[in-house]
């Protein structure tokens, strides 16, 4: 048992980081939200461009969270759990936050002709993950008390991935059947491929909340 561990059990926790990650949480959803009302609209250019201004000062805004937290290790003794899962929590969730301002950001510049369907599902099925995942995060406080909630809400983001990764390929192989421009289909998967790895991103910021699970068993 390392030497943390052991004060732990003597020393008063730091309660700053439970805001900081309630904060990114909740960042993480606004983003999610914009992207969702991103595909729900007619593809018109000016309001893609809205929209993903409004990404990116979200994501401007994560990175400055993510700033945060790390600045709050440095000056802090005693965490609420290792130090290590608090880094990688809170980079997993910068990742999500960048790969969704990375989507949005290729839509302007890529400017299919059509949005595909299974854009806004997928879309549909980040949002519901990162919900998810702010029900985990507020869930963290007490990680020992709230241990069934936590982990209720990570396994639905691991579902939430599977039913990704078949919708996906499903896709794939469609717009290969199907698109006969090969500029488009070069356009519609890079945007279906980084929709896919959102959700896998959302998959390991579940996947480090298990561990501290785990760790604080």
């Amino acid at each position: 048992m390392n030497i943390d561990k052991v004060l732990k059990f003597f020393v008063p926790k730091d309660h700053a980081f439970h805001p900081i990650f309630e904060e990114d949480a909740a960042n993480l959803v606004n983003a999610a939200k914009l992207l969702k009302q991103m595909f729900a609209n007619n593809n018109d250019p000016e309001t893609l461009e809205r929209i993903h201004k409004e990404i990116k000062d979200v994501e401007h805004k994560g990175d400055e969270i993510t700033n945060h937290a790390y600045q709050q290790l440095n000056t802090s003794f005693i965490t609420p759990f290792d130090r290590e899962d608090i880094h990688e929590l809170t980079a997993h969730i910068d990742d999500v936050v960048d790969s969704i301002n990375g989507v949005a950001r290729r839509i302007c510049l890529y400017k299919p002709k059509k949005l595909m369907p299974v854009f806004k599902e997928m879309a549909d099925m980040i949002y519901e993950a990162s919900l998810e995942i702010q029900s985990s995060i507020h869930w963290l406080v007490d990680a020992a008390a709230n241990k069934k909630e936590i982990t209720l809400a990570c396994d639905k983001v691991k579902d939430i991935e599977h039913k990704a990764d078949d919708y996906y390929f499903v896709a794939v192989a469609e717009l290969f059947d199907k698109e006969k421009d090969a500029a488009e289909l070069l356009k519609n998967n890079k945007i279906l491929e980084i929709l896919e790895r959102i959700v896998d991103e959302e998959e390991d910021v579940t996947d480090t909340i298990k561990s501290i699970l785990i760790k604080m068993a």
